[in-house]
């Protein structure tokens, strides 16, 4: 097992997909020749072939569509959105066709079309290219919302996202595309719409997902200086949104705290707040918390750290938890 990179990861389950199934095509902008802005799709023009790894207009909207229309006719398209901010050209296609097809027509079509967007901060880019858009599709029925965390998760996810009959929106927290973690091929991948608990612990439940979880695993670490145990568990997941995994941690150790880049108010945060509350009432020895983005969009890169949340901003959350 060799470190590999999260963006490496992904451009290997990629080429797996490719070569399992000659039905999976990958579109977007630069996704060709480039290789993609990231590199994600890098040397996949080269060996697959321009009718098959495809570089579109810059037209969302038409990538999405053209992508419905193939996935239509039997192929399994993966479409890549080159930043987080350009994906609302496309939201139409998205939430008014792609999420709807299998309801409205009753069963009878289906589209497995995998939406990939890089997403969230942490990167010091201008305006549009750092967004958290996930409670949006995730509060859209119809479609499946991922977010992977590491290169193991990348590398299963992205193929396991592709052989899935529904239309998945697949998340990759960007600022993390070049963090390295050891990659074992031959494990057998967890189900891709179940939670991970990655550090056990009894005092608090710490939940997190794509950029954040490796925030959480520092305020583990931290914690455990001052006596704290604490739990963290990767979502994975946020639509089916796996709570049941959360709702046995939060009541073994009575606190939860909750943390993700987007803003807090109406987020992912917010929905898994309700539904422990609702299932751990009688468990909880304080509120649950939330740590998020603050209600404006990403400011400018000068100040983009101060906006993120970090690991103080989510020491305090757990201060205030044990307070009560």
């Amino acid at each position: 097992m060799a470190p590999t990179t999260l963006g490496k990861a992904l451009n290997m389950g990629l080429r797996k997909a490719m070569e399992d199934d000659p039905k999976v095509l990958i579109m977007g902008e630069d996704v060709g020749k480039l290789g993609g802005v990231f590199r994600i799709t890098d040397g996949l023009q080269k060996d697959f072939g321009e009718d098959r790894v495809i570089d579109t207009p810059l037209a969302e909207s038409g990538i999405i569509g053209t992508a419905i229309g193939l996935a239509l006719r039997g192929y399994r398209p993966v479409c890549e959105i080159q930043f987080d901010g350009f994906v609302w050209p496309g939201y139409d296609q998205i939430v008014a066709q792609l999420a709807k097809m299998h309801y409205r027509s009753q069963g009878r079509l289906r589209l497995p079309v995998v939406v990939r967007i890089p997403f969230g901060g942490g990167i010091g880019a201008v305006e549009h290219h750092s967004e958290s858009p996930e409670a949006y599709f995730a509060h859209t029925p119809g479609l499946r919302v991922v977010v992977c965390s590491n290169p193991v998760d990348s590398y299963f996810m992205i193929q396991q996202a592709i052989a899935t009959d529904d239309p998945v929106i697949f998340f990759e927290p960007k600022r993390r595309y070049y963090e390295k973690g050891e990659l074992d091929t031959s494990i057998t991948p967890e189900p891709m719409f179940q939670a991970r608990t990655v550090r056990p612990g009894t005092d608090l439940t710490l939940v997190a997902y794509g950029p954040m979880v490796k925030v959480a695993l520092e305020a583990a670490s931290a914690a455990e200086a001052e006596g704290r145990s604490l739990e963290v568990i990767d979502l994975r997941s946020l639509s089916p949104l796996d709570s049941d995994t959360v709702v046995a941690s939060v009541r073994r150790t009575g606190r939860a705290v909750i943390v993700h880049e987007a803003s807090t108010t109406l987020g992912i945060g917010a929905e898994l707040a309700a539904r422990v509350t609702e299932e751990c009432f009688y468990s909880l020895e304080s509120p649950v918390l939330r740590v998020g983005g603050f209600d404006t969009p990403y400011p400018p890169a000068k100040v983009e750290e101060e906006w993120l949340p970090d690991l103080d901003r989510v020491l305090d959350a757990v201060d205030r938890s044990f307070g009560f």
